[in-house]
């Protein structure tokens, strides 16, 4: 495995790698999850994916995607602020440059690169995590919006990443959901970041770190 990202300059030049994890969301958000999403031929995508955003994408050696998440600047239009503003409750939502709200995290838990690692969890979720926050470090941002359900949640705190609440979990669908964010920092990385773990994502140093 290894982690890499994808930027929306390079959405033509990656567009098998993207096809394949449009794919996967559908598998898991419209499958497995069994969440209110539109999958058009086995794909997919919302009005987010045709924003500017990045994507963080855990490769398996076939070059398709086994894990992913998507990353879209805070300022700008937001799952959080458009879509699920109710989970914001009484704390102050103030978004600013230096942050990135984070959505459509998925994992494949039927491939064998899926393997229980670190913490108890498939070791592709920890290597989602590594490169959701080496990609942060490399672009200078500091916290992480999200919003997620209260078994992810404890998954965040598991691994002594907890997400700061903004309300109380709401019932979005069939999801008892909750919205925070989440801290960004080398300390973090270091001790999230798998023994095996390999990315396209950082510079020199942090690869030797």
């Amino acid at each position: 495995m290894i982690a890499t990202a994808i930027a929306p300059a390079d959405a033509a030049s990656e567009s098998y790698l993207l096809d394949t994890m449009f794919r996967l969301r559908a598998r898991v958000f419209g499958g497995r999850l069994n969440w209110e999403v539109t999958v058009e031929e086995g794909r997919e995508r919302d009005r987010f994916d045709d924003l500017a955003v990045s994507y963080i994408i855990i490769v398996d050696e076939g070059g398709e995607a086994i894990a992913s998440a998507r990353l879209l600047p805070a300022l700008g239009p937001t799952m959080l602020v458009d879509v699920f503003p109710e989970l914001l409750g009484d704390r102050p939502f103030v978004p600013h440059a230096r942050m990135v709200e984070s959505s459509r995290f998925c994992v494949d838990t039927e491939t064998k690169a899926a393997a229980a690692g670190a913490f108890g969890l498939n070791e592709a979720t920890v290597f989602l995590f590594a490169g959701i926050l080496e990609w942060c470090l490399a672009k200078g941002m500091t916290e992480i919006a999200t919003v997620t359900d209260l078994r992810f949640e404890r998954i965040l705190k598991r691994v002594a990443w907890p997400l700061a609440r903004y309300g109380k979990p709401r019932l979005i669908g069939n999801v008892m959901s909750v919205a925070g964010s989440l801290p960004v920092s080398d300390e973090h990385f270091q001790a999230l970041r798998p023994a095996a773990y390999r990315s396209t994502l950082s510079t020199c140093f942090r690869c030797a770190a």
